[in-house]
């Protein structure tokens, strides 16, 4: 039987993010959990989350996990959800600057007020960027199998990721800037929407991620 450890750190409402596994993967184990030792045991490992991303490293090492994640990272199917894949990244804006865990390159800036604008017809958009919306996939992926590309997801963020080297963009959103909103990297997939909100497409992926062997 599969195992698939879902990271407990505090942050969000994870139930949800379980519910759905669960729902595409009715055989395996899933586990909510904040353990570190059933992190490194699991198969699988869903890093999600949502809020402060201060937050959230505060939290890795509060409950010991830092070392557990960036093991799960190494050597299995690693999912990241929302600030899973804020995280990922070297360095956030928010809260007056927070080092990320500098597993791929890059940034998480706000959103610019100044440029929040839609292309077309010019309106004023909102930040939190929150809602439905296209991604394109820059690169094909096992994860992508079987959603249409510029499917839509939805979103829920103030803080962006910009990936250094484009190789790692594995999907990119349009609102007022261009973004990254899929990163992927060897056995890492990264999403900044929300699979377990984003109706059948985000459980189309998550039931990917459950026959993904890790491979790119």
């Amino acid at each position: 039987m599969t195992s698939v450890a879902v990271i407990d750190y505090g942050m969000g409402n994870l139930r949800s993010v379980v519910k759905a596994i669960e729902h595409v993967a009715p055989r395996a184990q899933v586990r909510l959990t904040s353990d570190a030792g059933e992190i490194v045991r699991a198969d699988r490992v869903v890093f999600p989350g949502q809020g402060a991303i201060a937050g959230c490293m505060t939290a890795l090492d509060d409950f010991h996990l830092r070392d557990a994640v960036l093991a799960a990272m190494r050597n299995k199917p690693f999912l990241g959800i929302c600030l899973g894949l804020q995280a990922l990244f070297d360095f956030s804006e928010e809260g007056g600057g927070v080092q990320g865990l500098a597993v791929l390159r890059g940034s998480v800036p706000r959103f610019p007020s100044a440029k929040m604008r839609d292309v077309k017809s010019g309106r004023a958009l909102k930040v939190p960027h929150m809602g439905w919306n296209q991604v394109d996939q820059v690169k094909p992926h096992p994860l992508w199998k079987g959603i249409a590309n510029r499917e839509r997801f939805y979103f829920v963020h103030s803080y962006y990721a910009q990936a250094a080297e484009y190789a790692d963009v594995a999907g990119a959103t349009d609102y007022g800037i261009r973004f990254t909103s899929a990163a992927a990297r060897a056995n890492i997939f990264a999403v900044q929407f929300h699979p377990e909100k984003s109706a059948t497409a985000g459980l189309r992926l998550l039931e990917n991620f459950m026959s993904w062997d890790g491979a790119a």
